[in-house]
């Protein structure tokens, strides 16, 4: 019978059917942070159970600490008894902590799949949202709340449903200075922050394709932004080459056997999808957020839509956002003036991200009134990016470099912006009052962040890159 991959590695996983009608999917491997781990370990211990595979379970400090050069536990004081609860926690049931200082610190969803703990056809979980971005390397992942995680530490497995599939198809040749984060953005314009719900996404065609695998993890991390508990991407020869050498992946007869197995992973070509859609990426523009939800967008050159052209049902949130937002019905927002500019998190903060940005401030200035940040993933990104000189391009343009970690994202380690500020952000989420009381969060890509960063206002890199050249 044919199958989708998201049955194929679903129906691998279940363990048995609870009377309730869930399954019990086994869970490969998982993440904790320190934001939720204490609170199931002492739940735990409370109940008198312990983990079950400490040898399949990993600890990350990302959420709170500092992302300040030179940080300890107490930089952020904030996230000190988070830090050391997790600390002491992992200690106690046996678990590896990617500690600061660490040569394999950093977020999770960066970590996870750089160290090739996380493989095709696997299964991961994270008491975060944004698990879903290792299904860019073929791995059905899910983020799950305190006491999902509980179970799980304690079983194994974790209890669901199993959602209906959905296929979304993104052909063409993006624009240029585009790339996946505005594939993303464009598609939860097209289908909305709900479009998803309810269902697990695989991505496909030939866009999808074209993408390297830093370009398909992006992708995924927005499927939760989508409505969708997870998204995927069939690994191909992209996807082996990637993984290939990287430490915690299989080498010799093992790469071998993996290799047998995983060139099995795709959907079967008569796989019936409970949707499908196909979106046409030709000469897709930058994208950018002009509310208060992932779905309320367009490409750079779009203009801010009246709430009268829209259903009625519709229209008190679209005057919501642009009231929050401070921007005009029916007018382009290229040219707003940006207070703040942050570049990383688990959607925006690895290598190509980072090549990317500085290839836009290369030779250019912070504008005056401007914080710009910039935060890689993982400590290996940081390295990486420091022997290609990257630091030195940000730093000599007036960009602060900081120590990896989640950092500006939902600013639980501190750095956030203030009331009224203007922000141009790489991260996944542009919620009121997400990035600060007040604080006015604008979604793209890591392109249009650095073309903000030097010119104090929202700008076209096309057209920055073009007076260049």
């Amino acid at each position: 019978m044919a199958a989708t991959l998201i049955d194929k590695i679903w129906d691998a996983h279940v363990v048995a059917r609870r009377v309730d009608g869930r399954d019990l999917v086994y869970i490969d491997r998982h993440v904790l942070h320190e934001l939720h781990a204490p609170h199931a370990f002492g739940k735990l211990a409370k109940s008198r159970r312990s983990v079950r595979r400490p040898d399949l379970t990993f600890s990350a400090m990302d959420h709170t600490p500092s992302s300040n050069p030179g940080r300890d536990d107490t930089t952020n004081p904030n996230g000190v008894d988070l830090i050391r609860a997790m600390r002491d926690g992992s200690r106690r049931n046996g678990i590896r902590v990617f500690d600061l200082g660490d040569k394999e610190h950093g977020i999770s969803h960066v970590v996870a799949p750089e160290i090739g703990m996380v493989l095709p056809g696997s299964t991961h979980a994270v008491p975060d949202s944004h698990a879903c971005t290792v299904g860019g390397l073929g791995a059905l992942a899910f983020g799950c709340g305190t006491s999902e995680l509980e179970h799980i530490l304690a079983t194994q497995v974790i209890a669901m449903a199993k959602p209906k599939r959905m296929r979304i198809r993104l052909e063409g040749r993006i624009g240029s200075w585009a790339a996946a984060k505005d594939i993303a953005l464009h598609i939860i314009s097209e289908i909305g922050a709900s479009g998803g719900r309810g269902f697990l996404i695989e991505f496909a065609g030939g866009a999808t394709r074209a993408l390297p695998v830093e370009g398909r993890l992006t992708l995924c991390n927005l499927a939760i932004e989508m409505g969708s508990r997870t998204g995927l991407v069939a690994p191909d020869d992209t996807t082996f080459q990637w993984i290939a050498g990287r430490p915690w992946a299989p080498a010799g007869a093992m790469w071998d056997r993996a290799m047998t197995h995983w060139r099995l992973l795709s959907s079967d070509a008569d796989a019936i999808f409970d949707k499908d859609i196909t979106i046409d990426c030709n000469s897709l523009e930058p994208q950018i957020t002009w509310g208060t939800d992932p779905g309320q967008g367009f490409g750079i050159t779009g203009r801010v839509p009246d709430p009268a052209s829209v259903p009625a049902d519709r229209r008190a949130a679209l005057e919501r956002a642009i009231a929050y937002m401070g921007v005009t019905p029916g007018e382009s927002i290229e040219g707003l003036s940006v207070q703040r500019v942050f570049i990383g998190s688990c959607t925006n903060a690895r290598l190509p991200d980072l090549e990317i940005a500085a290839d836009v401030a290369r030779g250019r200035k912070v504008a005056d009134g401007v914080h710009a940040l910039v935060v890689p993933g993982s400590a290996k990104v940081k390295r990486d990016a420091e022997a290609r000189g990257l630091d030195r391009v940000f730093r000599d343009a007036g960009f602060i470099w900081g120590e990896a970690a989640c950092s500006m994202c939902a600013g639980s380690n501190g750095d956030r912006g203030l009331r009224g500020e203007r922000i141009l952000s790489t991260t996944n989420r542009n919620f009121e009052n997400r990035q600060g009381p007040g604080a006015r969060t604008h979604l793209v890509g890591p392109a249009l962040a650095a073309a903000a960063a030097v010119t104090g206002k929202i700008t076209d890199v096309r057209k920055l890159m073009a007076g260049a050249a």
